[in-house]
């Protein structure tokens, strides 16, 4: 379709509200819709990513090709993704533990090519029943691939996710090299992008736009005790406008805390990985009701960890406050930016604590498993040759089995895997395993230097979102005119009142003089 044929379309179907394209939008469209070299968009959350694979999804389709495939890494992503693309009238499904009912029915639309737009997280890739199975319809007649939160395939960046990894065989070995091919980040600096392109193959565009945010408001305030942070909280955050997000680095932080601003008198929730007994559906069904508690205002916020991140979106949330500094720019970028996307001014607030430094590296120090509990892990499989679940191995092993399931999976996603997984069982390959302590060692220690880099941002006199923006790559932003720094006065007051601090003090015990 034509340019101004497709926005006629677009326009009918979305009662006038998509008026015309950015320019990165239609090269990218058109790109995609002539199948000549693979796209990579580096565009600032809002920018509007998903108009590109919508639409160039409508085109294709009226070309009469075939469907799109999508990759998407959360089911709240992927909710969120279905209602657009229904909303615009694509036959859009997804294949998740959500719908596990309706399966049969969808596997039946996709082989009678009744699907414009199918849903799957990267988990999905690592089935071969899966891939086999229920994919086998429609494999063969895609259209255009989508990667949708594409830093997720680099181990550079700050989400990296293994199953990503295994989306380079997906391409190689089951679609065919003439379909379109689409990867969509918000949060990629100049090595991870890199990364991303050099995967998707060599002849990648990659479009990248400013990633500056005009409505966010920053502010960077450094109170060493956790006190003071909590009481800062409690005096600040009940005059903030609307609701937003309170993010803490871990799951204890953020129960503590929400605890603390209950008996201030806030609406809040905590919100992590382990917020429910129990796991699966009992487990999401609980983030997903506080999820639609903050959307629609019955929450002033959640206090939340990373679990709280891609695939979250409200548009008018008017905050996001951190009571501890993340592991890197792309990950502050990424969670302060879910503020103000449709709002004229939100703030973004980081307090810095003295106990960041002692989390971050813990987690830097136990981000890969030890040589031994490899190896532990593998000689377990080598008398199981049908399999053992992650069960099994944690009773064999003695190790977490969060931990045992991350393993297998990085081990699943090299390239060849020493490890492959069938059903809920996991077995060795015919591949043997092949340490890399050298590659470890590196991105241990490009880590180290990306807390080193939230440690500058904290401690940087000129614009902050000209800071952030830099350090993902994007060279030309100049000063926002809008952050504490650029206006050389605070935006919310830089300490607690004592009354509040003693308060804190008590509630926190002993620990409150960390």
């Amino acid at each position: 379709m034509e340019q101004q044929d497709l926005l006629a379309e677009l326009r009918r179907r979305s009662g006038g509200q998509i008026v015309t394209f950015k320019a990165d939008q239609w090269r990218a469209i058109e790109a995609l819709c002539h199948g000549t070299v693979p796209v990579l968009l580096v565009q600032s959350t809002g920018w509007g990513k998903s108009l590109v694979y919508f639409a160039a999804t409508l085109a294709l389709r009226r070309k009469g090709a075939g469907p799109t495939l999508l990759i998407s890494p959360l089911l709240a992503l992927i909710r969120d993704q279905l209602r657009a693309a229904s909303a615009l009238g694509l036959v859009a499904e997804s294949l998740t533990g959500e719908n596990a009912g309706e399966w049969e029915r969808i596997t039946a639309a996709l082989a009678g090519d009744a699907v414009d737009l199918l849903l799957v997280s990267p988990e999905r890739l690592g089935s071969e029943a899966f891939l086999s199975g229920r994919l086998s319809g429609m494999l063969g007649r895609v259209a255009l691939f989508v990667i949708d939160e594409a830093h997720c395939i680099s181990d550079w960046g700050h989400d990296f996710r293994p199953d990503y990894q295994r989306i380079r065989r997906l391409l190689a070995a089951r679609l065919r090299p003439e379909v379109a091919l689409l990867a969509t980040t918000a949060t990629a600096n100049d090595r991870v992008a890199a990364d991303v392109a050099g995967q998707l193959g060599a002849a990648t565009r990659t479009l990248r736009g400013p990633l500056s945010r005009e409505s966010l408001r920053l502010q960077a305030i450094t109170l060493p005790a956790r006190a003071d942070r909590y009481a800062w909280l409690a005096d600040t955050v009940p005059g903030l406008p609307g609701s937003g997000i309170i993010y803490t680095l871990t799951t204890h932080e953020a129960d503590r805390l929400a605890g603390w601003l209950r008996r201030c008198g806030l609406t809040v929730d905590p919100y992590h990985a382990k917020i429910a007994d129990g796991c699966g559906l009992e487990a999401a069904e609980h983030r997903r009701r506080r999820e639609e508690a903050l959307r629609s205002n019955r929450l002033k916020a959640l206090v939340a960890t990373t679990a709280l991140g891609l695939g979250f979106d409200k548009p008018d949330l008017a905050f996001v406050i951190h009571v501890q500094r993340p592991a890197s720019v792309l990950q502050y970028y990424q969670q302060v930016g879910r503020a103000g996307r449709a709002l004229e001014s939100a703030y973004g607030v980081l307090l810095a604590g003295r106990e960041d430094a002692g989390i971050v590296e813990s987690f830097i120090a136990n981000a890969f498993p030890l040589e031994d509990e490899v190896r532990a892990v593998l000689a377990a499989l080598t008398g199981a040759p049908s399999g053992l679940t992650v069960a099994h191995l944690e009773a064999t092993t003695e190790l977490p089995g969060a931990e045992i399931d991350q393993m297998l999976r990085r081990l699943a996603a090299a390239d060849p895997p020493p490890v492959s997984r069938v059903g809920s069982r996991w077995a060795l390959s015919d591949v043997p395993y092949r340490p890399d302590p050298a590659r470890i060692t590196e991105l241990a220690r490009h880590r180290r230097r990306e807390w080193g880099r939230m440690t500058a941002y904290l401690r940087t006199w000129g614009c902050l979102m000209r800071f952030l923006v830099r350090d993902l790559g994007d060279h030309q932003a100049g000063r926002c005119g809008r952050c504490a720094n650029c206006l050389g006065r605070p935006l919310l007051p830089t300490r607690p009142q004592r009354s509040s601090v003693a308060a804190a003090q008590a509630y926190l015990g002993r620990g409150s003089l960390l």
